[in-house]
């Protein structure tokens, strides 16, 4: 039992977002919120979490990421949906509308991970090992890798 209980420990000790998850829950729970309107003040929560990480990621590195501003829209835009379709009134045109964009925004931000410089791209014949933390960029082709094995 003691060796269990340390498992569960060491597992909360290095994953904090389940444990505040779990702490979230029966939060809502004790306090008797409704579920949906407290998904939709997790999702706002989260919207703010991701301004404030795209605003000390900007201090920090002196760049804007794309893909934080994508995130921060899409999960605005599910919040909405989520507001639309617990509505009595609801309107299915907007809700479709919605869903639409989001789709485009995933869309873009899709291509803005693929895109970006600071990840590693492996091509047919290139591999490109860039990292923003790293000063040192080197490319490496197939066929030279090949001839250092040799």
């Amino acid at each position: 039992m003691k060796k269990a209980i340390n498992k569960i420990k060491d597992y909360f000790s290095t994953n904090f977002e389940v444990l505040a998850a779990t702490i979230i829950l029966i939060m809502i729970l004790v306090a008797g919120i409704e579920f949906y309107r407290a998904i939709i003040l997790m999702l706002e929560f989260i919207v703010v979490m991701e301004v404030v990480k795209m605003i000390s990621d900007f201090i920090k590195k002196e760049t804007l990421r794309l893909r934080y501003v994508i995130d921060i829209f899409i999960i605005f835009l599910i919040r909405d949906v989520i507001i639309l379709t617990t509505n009595k009134n609801r309107d299915y045109f907007d809700i479709s509308f919605l869903l639409v964009v989001i789709f485009v925004f995933f869309l873009f931000r899709i291509l803005a991970i693929k895109f970006s410089p600071g990840i590693i791209k492996i091509s047919k014949d290139t591999v490109i090992e860039y990292d923003d933390e790293r000063p040192n960029k080197k490319v490496i082709t197939t066929k030279e890798s090949n001839s250092d094995e040799q």
